[in-house]
């Protein structure tokens, strides 16, 4: 029997391949193949440090992995600039026909897909399922835009008149987050790709292995060599790549420092920039909500993913009247989620990414308790009876309550399953209280009075606002955000503006008139 929450989201397996499984991932090609991809074919990365490779639910270090360095990085640019030439002239619809392909063979390899996903982030398997159709989706949406990508037509005065032309950048770096690895390469290349771009994409160094096979999905389907591709590495390599001299874009995705310090890095060379960074988002019950419904949306802003989600509205604020009825069936729910194997269709809560930022999490929990929040539910780390298991750190979600705004655990990004519950009174005090910050990601209400949800969504400063649900990513809706959250949007047509740039022309239709 289903746990609610999976329920609630579950993607079915219908009939995929299990050409991979979860005994067989660890000498598959996937790890035991060179993990950098470059000019259409996997090669060794060449620098003096490495990384290691570790398994999220087993703790199991897999082999160690060479950062890719100024040879490697150079190489993998060069690649990237020597195919836009070729690739920009193609037409969109050229373009979008590749990208359609690439997503048919997602779809048919999403099995596999998902199983190496769940062992490069812990992740249980039925969310990675939902993560791989959902990028087959967005590719073969940007598949279809890529047609229609124009200018527009301008009548003039005197028979003159004026057209513009959207033109691709030229090479984009994409930095991805290791929390959604195969979504944060898709949502970034395809936009790139069908505006005419070539990329470079950096995966994060804790989840290496989707990238790389999404590389020769795209060969598959018929993308020039060239026009995809992926080194590994550290922030040292991020560096090497955002900073060469033949980028004219990056999009990163990552944490509010360090995307300051890529903002920074740009502005010398005056490349364009797109940033999708933390937050710290709330979520506000009003006592008119569902409050059943109210209980699933606050799940799902704070434990998906072992709440490791950017978006997530960890600042849960309810209205006094309800918080005790609200609160109570949150704990009853929460407790009939699955702690175990991330490859167990029925497992709801996985393996966090590695032991240091688990530690990091329980860390904020201690010092919420000091602080003088209490704890109503979880927090600890769960020791796993199966041996195999036993090294991945496993973490109860965690339901704080007697919070305060000035709390570190209710002004700071966690990234982690702890759910911060606060009360209010009014929907004035509640609205100051929401944007009292320096984010600006997301944020989400629940209630049945249509104008008070305009009326709270026109005040609340965000990116993305969910109302009677949290943390879904139909595509097509753009996802970016405010303040420090970020600059740019992901996963909208409105992408396809970031990813190019507008060309004028203007024609004289009758003689030149001149003052001189």
């Amino acid at each position: 029997m289903m746990n609610p929450l999976q329920s609630y989201l579950y993607i079915p397996a219908r009939n995929f391949s299990r050409s991979v499984t979860k005994c067989g991932l660890a000498n598959s090609p996937q790890v035991t193949l060179p993990l950098n991809f470059v000019h259409g074919l996997r090669r060794d990365s060449h620098g003096s440090s490495s990384f290691p490779l570790l398994v999220p639910a087993s703790g199991k270090k897999l082999k160690d992995i060479q950062n890719s360095n100024k040879q490697d990085v150079d190489s993998a640019v060069k690649a990237a600039r020597t195919s836009f030439k070729a690739w920009s002239q193609w037409s969109g619809f050229e373009r979008g026909q590749v990208l359609r392909k690439a997503a048919n063979i997602i779809k048919a390899r999403a099995e596999e897909l998902a199983y190496t996903e769940v062992y490069d982030t812990g992740k249980p398997i039925w969310e990675a399922r939902f993560d791989i159709l959902g990028c087959a989706q967005t590719m073969d949406y940007y598949g279809g835009l890529a047609a229609a990508i124009a200018g527009d037509f301008i009548s003039l005065s005197g028979n003159s008149f004026a057209y513009t032309i959207r033109e691709p950048l030229g090479v984009v770096a994409a930095i991805g987050a290791w929390n959604y690895p195969f979504q944060m390469a898709v949502w970034k290349s395809s936009p790139a790709l069908a505006c005419g771009n070539t990329c470079v994409f950096k995966p994060s160094q804790f989840t290496p292995l989707t990238a790389v096979m999404l590389a020769e999905i795209y060969q598959e389907a018929g993308l020039p060599d060239g026009c995809f591709n992926v080194i590994q590495g550290e922030a040292e390599t991020g560096q090497l790549l955002i900073s060469h001299s033949d980028i004219n874009k990056v999009s990163f995705t990552g944490s509010v420092a360090s995307g300051s310090k890529v903002m920074a890095s740009c502005a010398a060379d005056i490349k364009h920039v797109t940033l999708e960074l933390g937050g710290k988002s709330p979520l506000i019950i009003f006592a008119d909500a569902d409050i059943d419904n109210a209980v699933k949306g606050a799940m799902l802003a704070n434990f998906c993913n072992q709440g490791q989600v950017c978006s997530n509205g960890t600042r849960v604020f309810v209205e006094e009247s309800i918080a005790s009825e609200f609160l109570s069936k949150l704990i009853m729910r929460v407790k009939l989620m699955k702690i175990g194997d991330p490859n167990d269709d029925d497992t709801t809560v996985g393996a966090t990414i590695n032991e240091a930022h688990a530690k990091r999490v329980l860390a904020y929990i201690e010092l919420a308790k000091k602080e003088g929040a209490q704890l109503a539910y979880g927090g600890e780390r769960v020791q796993m009876d199966n041996p195999i298991l036993a090294g991945g750190y496993y973490l109860r979600p965690c339901i704080l309550t007697n919070c305060t705004d000035e709390m570190t655990v209710v002004k700071e990004e966690i990234f982690g399953p702890v759910l911060s519950m606060l009360t209010f009174k009014s929907e004035e005090e509640v609205i100051d209280r929401a944007n009292n910050t320096d984010f600006g990601l997301a944020g989400g209400l629940f209630t049945r009075d249509l104008q008070r949800a305009h009326r709270v969504v026109s005040k609340l400063e965000a990116g993305s606002i969910y109302v009677n649900n949290y943390n879904v990513y139909p595509v097509g809706v753009p996802f970016g955000g405010y303040k420090k959250s970020g600059i740019g949007r992901e996963n909208g047509r409105d992408t396809l503006n970031y990813y190019s740039q507008l060309k004028s022309v203007y024609f004289e239709g009758s003689h030149v008139d001149c003052p001189y």
